[in-house]
């Protein structure tokens, strides 16, 4: 009875919140906060120089896709790396529920060795992933991440399994029971998974839920420009972008221009410039977020993924934008300071900590 007390008041206060934050109270009913859909990806991730970025012809901070000969080459090069579970919405996700957000995730995998890894890593962290292993088919999709002295991450991406996602894995229900959709922009190189990108999109509008787009990396922006931008204009609710790719978008080399043209496009969007923090652009206003200072930056693998699991939260749980931004600095904060793309902290302890929740 005490417990059943407890979540009638964090419901009912979440639902003040929402009502502050102008959502309707259809958000404080939804099941799961929010739901990504994005490739799963075992990230394989390890040091390097300058000179073997240039050896193997990969711009510095970039995210390139390689075949599997290629992504072979790469990895005989390698010195020592360290594997974990990783994919850019699988990182947002696995940030919302280390702040205690209830998540899921949709993603395909191999019945493989590196499709056990990604299951078994992100149901360990209590996020709901109910797609089940493919056989026979092309292996789990991985990154070979290298990582410079200067913390700068360099992404080598051999996709394998996960772009082939279709309506077959898209969880209707699950969507549905989601306050949030958050979409991967990655996700978006082959007809079928964009089809199952626009299925899942209208399964929450249908259901009157929220969707996040990722535009995830500028050469992604490059490749679907014109698909991106309609569907921003058409069914975005929530744009995340950094510098670079918000300006790729809008195919300009001022920033400025590229938000104001991003604000009149969708209604909130999120807009990450490294160290000079963010801002949000919410229905004409303009919020700037400070960056959360650290000691060292160490490997920035995730720093928008993070971000955007800050934020989400925050939204999902109806606090101001400025809180949601102040949660994603810190998520991202977090997570530069150390290798790998995924928190090593409780982020839900550090938030209270910096008194955000």
């Amino acid at each position: 009875a005490a417990a059943e007390a407890g979540l009638a008041g964090q419901t009912s206060t979440r639902i003040v919140r929402l009502a502050q934050h102008g959502e309707r109270y259809f958000m404080a009913k939804a099941r799961f906060d929010v739901t990504g859909i994005g490739n799963a990806i075992v990230d394989i991730i390890g040091r390097c120089d300058d000179a073997y970025l240039a050896k193997i012809g990969a711009d510095k901070g970039s995210m390139r896709l390689v075949d599997a000969s290629a992504i072979a080459k790469i990895y005989s090069g390698m010195g020592p790396a360290t594997e974990m579970s990783g994919g850019s919405a699988a990182n947002t996700i696995a940030g919302v529920a280390s702040f205690g957000g209830k998540a899921g995730f949709i993603g395909k995998v191999a019945d493989d060795e590196f499709g056990r890894i990604f299951s078994h890593d992100i149901r360990s962290i209590g996020v709901n992933f109910a797609s089940a292993p493919v056989a026979g088919s092309q292996p789990t999709s991985r990154s070979l991440i290298l990582v410079t002295p200067d913390g700068e991450r360099t992404m080598n991406t051999y996709l394998g399994i996960s772009t082939d996602l279709d309506h077959g894995q898209i969880d209707g229900d699950l969507i549905a029971d989601s306050a949030i959709l958050y979409l991967e922009g990655y996700l978006f190189d082959r007809d079928d998974a964009k089809a199952a990108f626009r299925a899942a999109l209208a399964q929450a509008k249908r259901a009157d839920r929220k969707v996040a787009l990722t535009l995830s990396d500028g050469f992604c922006v490059d490749r679907h420009r014109a698909e991106f931008l309609d569907l921003i204009q058409s069914g975005v609710d929530i744009l995340f972008a950094n510098e670079k790719e918000i300006m790729s978008l809008y195919e300009t080399g001022i920033f400025d221009d590229a938000a104001n043209r991003a604000s009149r496009d969708t209604k909130l969007a999120v807009l990450t410039r490294s160290a000079k923090g963010s801002i949000i652009l919410n229905e004409g206003t303009t919020m700037k977020i400070d960056a959360v200072r650290i000691d060292e930056v160490v490997d920035t693998t995730g720093a928008g993924d993070l971000y955007a699991a800050g934020f989400l939260y925050g939204y999902s749980q109806g606090y101001s934008l400025e809180t949601c931004g102040k949660l994603a600095s810190l998520a991202a904060a977090e997570v530069i300071s150390h290798v790998g793309a995924r928190p090593q902290a409780g982020l839900a302890q550090l938030a209270c900590e910096k008194g955000l929740i």
